[in-house]
């Protein structure tokens, strides 16, 4: 394979086969190969597209896992404007939805049920089955450009299947978190201190708004498509058109069913309103539709509603229990959380007995005091939470809660960061929670990964006084774990052999596993790729550090507290002693031609994406910045350069050029 139409040719091969094999996985659950032969498939095509640049391709399968490309969105208007649906909330409603439609229309009428998907909406252009643009609701007349980030979106196809679709048509759906996706992003804002999403829905339009695809990538959007407008639709009907929509590459989602009747419709909605609780993504209810495009058009539209669609919205399932008491817990990071301690109640087929509340705020906000009757909902069906209080059963002498002042482990008075909704015990150092939750975070698998040291051991090792930070971890002897109850020879064996293997971890996983507020696993890759090693990040002052991509001032500010806390510059040095990686590696420069040379990137290129460019850099000695200050040697711009970067580098007089004269520059080296 050496001449360019041979490769070019492989390069179209191998986008057909992964596009194909992603619709399977994705749109119809059924592979036919492995992941390892698909990830060979992949890395294959990724190789070929670096080293052949000529035949980029904005919708190869290579772009599912995001660039780091800073988007400003822009507002598109809408050839179709996006509409609300009328909701109704009970079956006399759909009744006289029934009858309207049918005074109108004296042919016989069919209706399509779909379920209602909790998500946001979102708009795909196609042409000449190619997506060329994504737009999101907005107002419903115009909504933000967010092609980059819904290309990461594994089941939306980039090139359609067949050659049956119309040349240009716009197609619409609902981005959605699935649990499993919602449960992961939660569990790691948690794990840097931050609060987490109150619902899958939240976290899917957060999501989707976010400037790095490459965020979006590893966040597990999915998306279920429901309406197809543009003209030349292959059928007449909305029903046999979504069916062909399935042929083409869109994920349609199973539940769809056509109907006769409205008892029907009625029936379907009872079936769905008990079985959505299976299913592994929200559903707040269903979408009824006249399913005859004729039809369609002469019912038309209200002001702000079509007339031939409504909305049945599925009542959330609510239990009434008691308040008996709160608790509140420390998380590793100081953060304190109330948790009701509820009377049993069945809720959503399981038994509840504690909710979050959250903070203060939200117990003030909805007055809730020790006794009350409350009621309980399960938030995005996943997570038990207090909606309010049953004022009519309230006890007369009750009295509202009063939030404490002092940590519950340790005594220490709590404080409250300004513009953040928690309390925090500040007492770090020796607050024995805290202490416990930094350990068990060392040790997990996205840091130190040391097996056999679960939270229970640490706990028990804790207790027993042999370890009281995750510097004494590396003291540990066999002969100290095998007296410990459950444990004997070879689970010691085990812990010993996992801690020496541990400190062969990447610097990135062990400045993550520090537990440095606000550093989660990403944010710590790119500081480490940035400082080397941690005696520079140490060092480094609030400006070096803001240059530093991902890094803002929330996050700079606490890395500047850590480092400048002798408890911590002491467990350092221990670390160091006992063997851990603090220092990144580094390929040796090809050249030296950008020594020296601090390099602000910005915009959209042609012959190598963002992150190509910074390795790039990076090979020729060059440092990637994120900010342009007066110590920025120059911008590498490509289409699209941010306005407000343009505007300060032409402010502080810092040269811009573009990829052809930086390749140039490069290559004439």
């Amino acid at each position: 394979m050496n001449t360019n139409s041979e490769i070019e040719a492989r390069i179209k091969r191998l986008r057909d086969i992964l596009n194909e094999q992603s619709y399977k996985y994705y749109v119809l659950n059924a592979p036919d190969i492995s992941d390892i032969e698909f990830d060979k498939l992949m890395h294959e095509l990724k190789m070929l597209e670096e080293t052949y640049p000529e035949f980029y391709d904005a919708n190869s399968p290579t772009v599912r896992v995001g660039s780091d490309i800073t988007n400003t969105f822009e507002q598109v208007r809408h050839k179709y404007p996006m509409l609300s649906l009328a909701n109704t909330y009970n079956e006399n409603e759909l009744y006289e939805f029934d009858k309207r439609v049918r005074k109108e229309i004296t042919t016989p009428v069919q209706y399509v049920c779909e379920l209602k998907f909790d998500g946001t909406a979102i708009s795909l252009i196609y042409e000449n089955g190619i997506l060329k643009q994504a737009i999101t609701r907005g107002d419903g007349t115009f909504g933000d450009e967010v092609t980059a980030n819904v290309r990461t979106v594994k089941s939306v196809p980039l090139i359609l299947h067949g050659n049956n679709y119309p040349s240009h048509f716009e197609i619409r759906g609902e981005i959605y978190m699935p649990h499993k996706s919602f449960e992961r992003l939660n569990a790691e804002k948690e794990d840097i201190g931050e609060t987490p999403f109150a619902n899958p829905r939240n976290a899917a339009a957060g999501t989707l708004k976010l400037q790095n695809p490459q965020l979006v990538a590893h966040r597990g959007l999915d998306c279920f498509f429901y309406t197809l407008y543009g003209e030349n639709l292959p059928y007449t009907s909305h029903y046999d058109t979504l069916q062909e929509c399935k042929s083409w590459g869109f994920k349609v989602s199973e539940a769809m069913k056509r109907f006769s009747f409205i008892e029907e419709v009625i029936e379907y909605i009872h079936f769905w309103d008990k079985k959505r609780k299976t299913l592994p993504y929200d559903t707040d209810g269903m979408v009824i539709k006249v399913d005859s495009f004729a039809q369609q058009q002469l019912l038309g539209f209200t002001a702000k509603a079509p007339r031939w669609a409504v909305a049945y919205k599925f009542k959330a399932e609510q239990a009434r229990t008691r308040l008996i008491s709160i608790d509140y817990q420390v998380g590793r990071t100081g953060a304190i959380t109330p948790v009701a301690n509820l009377e049993p109640v069945k809720l959503a087929g399981t038994t509840v007995k504690r909710a979050s509340l959250h903070n203060a705020e939200q117990i003030a906000l909805l007055d809730i005091r020790i006794g009350d009757m409350v009621y309980v909902e399960k938030g995005g069906e996943i997570i038990p939470k207090i909606v309010g209080t049953d004022l009519s059963a309230r006890d007369i002498f009750s009295i509202p809660v009063n939030y404490i002042t002092c940590c519950p482990a340790c005594g220490t008075q709590l404080v409250k960061v300004e513009n953040e909704a928690k309390h925090y015990c500040p007492n770090q150092l020796h607050c024995p929670p805290q202490i416990v939750g930094r350990m068990i975070h060392f040790i997990s698998r996205k840091a130190m990964n040391i097996d056999g040291l679960g939270e229970e051991t640490i706990e028990m090792l804790y207790q027993n006084g042999l370890v009281h930070d995750i510097a004494d971890i590396y003291s540990l002897k066999k002969e100290q774990l095998v007296i410990l109850e459950r444990l004997g020879e070879k689970s010691a064996d085990n812990i010993i052999n996992s801690i020496e293997k541990s400190k062969q971890v990447p610097f990135s996983r062990v400045l993550f596993a520090l537990g440095i507020r606000f550093v989660g696993e990403t944010t710590a890759k790119k500081i480490a790729k940035v400082v080397g090693n941690i005696d520079t990040l140490s060092s480094a002052s609030k400006e070096q550090l803001l240059e530093i991509e991902e890094v803002g001032d929330k996050i700079a500010d606490s890395i500047l507290s850590y480092f400048s806390d002798e408890t911590s510059i002491d467990l350092i040095k221990r670390l160091k002693v006992a063997g851990l990686n603090f220092s990144e590696y580094k390929k040796e420069p090809k050249s030296d031609i950008l020594a020296n040379k601090n390099i602000v990137i910005s915009g959209v290129f042609n012959h190598h994406s963002r992150e190509e460019y910074k390795e790039i850099i990076e090979e020729y000695g060059g440092k990637n910045v994120s900010s342009i200050s007066s110590k920025t040697s120059f911008v590498l711009a490509g289409a699209n350069m941010g306005p407000a970067k343009l505007q300060k580098a032409e402010k502080l007089g810092v040269s811009i050029i573009d990829e052809i004269q930086f390749l140039e520059m490069i290559q004439n080296r």
